[in-house]
């Protein structure tokens, strides 16, 4: 999530009422999460687990819950909570924001676009040339998306990461200030959800076909001519890569990537980074030919006790 405009470390500092090491006009650009950091950035880390993660990130400031040496080139800003801190950071520089109709006077629209009855398209959402938006589609604050692209009744766009912290009181959340990017020829099916990103953004690329009632988790990147069968679901921060097949009902991990070409079958559980141009099955995932002949061994193997 970018700011509006360069802030400073003291300026951050006093609005976040923290310590920090660094220069005072240190310069600043923006907050994002670990995985999407960039120079110019804050990070923000609260277990020592990451520490080093974070320090040795693209980012320039990391908001910490720890004294530590500073590295060279960097900046610091102390914070007891630093996962609340991060949040302050996100309400003040992408505060929520009522909307008053169903679709926003902000809203981009472009030409030859049909939007059905009972759309909801909210503040600053931009959609491209000849798309389709059925009944009772939902897209959140923010999203972007391309040209001829069809997105099916009941579907939502934006809605908030499934992102938590367990503290003794219960759960807290960490709000969601990115967005979702669906680029051009995409075909979104119904009764689909893509959330947005944390800070970064959830993005479909251009030609990629996703059935019905099919999940894409926060800040998960999607490949160009990826093909997504019906009840498949998609964890946050996951990387699919160009052509990727993924049938029905398929389930995967968080953090992970399934390489270029990739198939995989149906009820299979991707717990891990796969690579690309082979076909996969299974929970846990194997190469399809190898996991089939497990399943025949293993019958054989039963067989052959009862006898």
């Amino acid at each position: 999530m970018k700011f509006p405009h360069k802030y400073n470390l003291k300026d951050i500092a006093n609005l976040l009422k923290l310590e920090y090491v660094g220069a005072d006009d240190f310069p600043i650009y923006g907050c994002n999460e670990i995985h999407v950091v960039e120079n110019g950035d804050i990070v923000f880390v609260d277990h020592p687990k990451y520490y080093d993660k974070a320090l040795k990130s693209k980012a320039s400031v990391v908001l910490i819950n720890k004294k530590v040496d500073c590295p060279e080139g960097k900046a610091l800003l102390i914070s007891k909570d630093p996962f609340s801190d991060f949040n302050k950071l996100t309400k003040h520089f992408n505060p929520f924001k009522q909307a008053n109709k169903l679709i926003s006077d902000s809203a981009t629209i472009g030409e030859g676009t049909i939007i059905q009855p009972n759309v909801f398209i909210g503040n600053n959402v931009t959609i491209g040339e000849n798309c389709i938006i059925h009944p009772n589609v939902t897209i959140y604050d923010d999203c972007t998306i391309g040209n001829n692209v069809t997105i099916h009744s009941g579907s939502i766009l934006g809605a908030d990461a499934f992102y938590y912290k367990k503290r003794s009181t219960g759960y807290d959340k960490l709000i969601s200030g990115g967005s979702v990017v669906i680029k051009d020829n995409v075909d979104i099916g119904a009764l689909c959800t893509i959330d947005r990103g944390v800070s970064g953004n959830t993005t479909i690329n251009k030609g990629t076909k996703i059935d019905n009632q099919v999940q894409v988790g926060h800040d998960t990147i999607i490949g160009e001519k990826c093909l997504i069968a019906s009840q498949t679901g998609i964890a946050g921060c996951v990387i699919v890569e160009d052509n990727v097949t993924l049938w029905g009902q398929v389930g995967t991990n968080s953090g992970i990537t399934i390489g270029k070409n990739a198939v995989v079958l149906g009820q299979t559980g991707v717990t891990k980074s796969i690579k690309g141009n082979l076909t996969y099955f299974g929970t846990p995932i194997e190469e399809s030919r190898k996991k089939l002949k497990e399943i025949v061994e293993i019958k054989q193997l039963i067989k052959n006790q009862k006898k």
